[in-house]
């Protein structure tokens, strides 16, 4: 096992320590996981550079505030996914396609949801799947509502790069995009992440009209010509509205 494999799971077992414990001295630190001083003190100071672990006013060790961060992102996450779960197996039975539900991940979206479509043939998908903001329509309308100097920052710093016959690669052309899907609030896709396959994507936004997560319908591309946009993107944009009032969206 690599030398850094050990070093991460030391200071993890270090961190497991204040599982039991609201807060420990260094010598506490040191007899409870039965480590050299002088590696128990390498790992501390490094866990407390990192936010890890902060010292109280009686200089003992106790978790860093960065673990309420990373819980409330879990938290976050978790109760997206079981408040649309019910309102996704609805729009699932209107279109009888496959329905996804998305959050952002840094640069890129992951997928904590979804239903498989009804049809033989469909999208490839799977809880866990990333894809990067700017290409899909469950994406991108993640993209499309970031804060306009976060956004930017993104376009700026990303390599577009070809995923499938229809991937938009160049970045004026995705501003053009990015700027419809948020004058109508939705998100259409062709042949972007995967060859024939289209999907609808509208955002998700909590109480105080942040964007936390994206909900589309994909499958076939035949069955998503111009003709029959409007009542997909009606569906998924009143499932996404429903979502976002569960969290205090007006």
């Amino acid at each position: 096992m690599p030398s850094k494999n050990k070093t991460v799971i030391r200071s993890m077992d270090i961190l497991n320590l204040f599982l039991t414990h609201s807060n420990l001295s260094f010598n506490e630190i040191i007899q409870l996981s039965g480590r050299p001083k002088s590696s128990v003190y390498r790992m501390v100071v490094s866990l407390e550079e990192m936010g890890l672990l902060d010292k109280d006013e009686d200089g003992k060790y106790l978790l860093g505030l960065v673990f309420l961060q990373f819980g409330h992102l879990v938290s976050e996450r978790l109760d997206i996914r079981q408040a649309a779960l019910p309102i996704m197996k609805k729009l699932h039975d209107k279109v009888g396609e496959a329905v996804h539900l998305i959050v952002q991940d840094g640069k890129e979206a992951i997928y904590i949801e979804k239903l498989d479509t009804k049809q033989r043939l469909g999208p490839y998908t799977e809880i866990g799947r990333r894809t990067p903001l700017y290409a899909g329509a469950c994406s991108r309308v993640i993209l499309a509502f970031l804060p306009h100097d976060e956004r930017e920052q993104y376009l700026e710093q990303i390599d577009l790069k070809s995923i499938a016959s229809g991937t938009i690669t160049d970045k004026e052309r995705l501003r053009i995009h990015l700027e419809e899907s948020q004058k109508n609030g939705y998100t259409v896709s062709h042949s972007e992440l995967e060859n024939y396959i289209s999907a609808v994507a509208a955002p998700i936004f909590n109480y105080n009209r942040s964007i936390i997560a994206g909900i589309s319908i994909a499958g076939l591309e035949v069955n998503y010509q111009k003709e029959m946009l409007p009542s997909l993107v009606k569906k998924v944009k009143s499932a996404a509205h429903e979502i976002s009032q569960k969290f205090g969206y007006t």
